[in-house]
């Protein structure tokens, strides 16, 4: 193993075991290098690597702090290699949405507030008559995410929202090429509304995949 692997490892357990909580400020370099068995140049090849990945927070003139490891933070660095996707694999990540969305749609239906609900309502009304491509794209991204933030689950609301970017070239070109799709898109965005809103959450995961197969479906033949 490699000895900026080593330093990562051994930062890891001191969180991991909770040592050192969300928040904690680390020990000071000399002092954290000597107790790990670190050379201070390989303590800070692992703290740099750390805070690339939203684990460290380096002030400078105050201290490395461990960050809130909050999904959503953690999972930035999952948004940053999912930007480099490739044409070919975009199929694959509506493959990944259709196992993940479903099941938060299901989740939203169970859980979401009266108030949540006129939300999510909110967002259907905010279509404009005959909206453009782009608008509907739009409007559809926010109603997705909003569903995934309702499912309760945080960890699976940012893995939702990172597979968004790469399938919103597609979601247009499918608007561009495709006859009635806007309109498709809105009856069935109202179909799952209505799902949730009625609280039955297995009707919601139905609508939810047959709403996203079906874009899947399209991007299958047209590749």
């Amino acid at each position: 193993m490699a000895v900026t692997d080593a330093a990562i490892d051994k930062i890891k357990g001191m969180i991991v075991s909770g040592e050192l909580a969300p928040g904690a400020r680390l020990p000071k370099e000399a002092d954290l290098a000597e107790r790990l068995g670190l050379s201070r140049n390989s303590l800070r090849e692992a703290v740099r690597a750390l805070s690339l990945i939203n684990v460290l927070d380096v002030r400078q003139g105050d201290g490395t702090y461990v960050t809130s490891l909050e999904p959503r933070l953690l999972l930035d660095a999952l948004s940053f290699v999912v930007d480099f996707h490739r044409d070919d694999t975009v199929l694959e990540f509506f493959q990944v949405r259709r196992i993940l969305e479903p099941a938060a749609t299901a989740m939203a239906a169970t859980i979401m507030t009266p108030e949540d609900i006129d939300d999510l309502k909110a967002i259907l009304d905010a279509v404009p008559d005959n909206p453009t491509v782009e608008e509907m794209v739009a409007n559809d991204l926010e109603f997705h995410q909003r569903i995934a933030v309702g499912s309760g689950n945080t960890v699976l609301a940012s893995l939702i929202e990172s597979l968004s970017a790469p399938t919103t070239r597609a979601r247009v070109w499918r608007g561009l090429t495709q006859e009635g799709a806007n309109l498709k898109t809105q009856e069935q965005h109202l179909a799952i509304y209505e799902a949730i809103a009625s609280h039955q959450p297995e009707i919601a995961r139905s609508w939810a995949t047959v709403h996203i197969s079906g874009v899947e479906e399209w991007l299958r033949r047209a590749l």
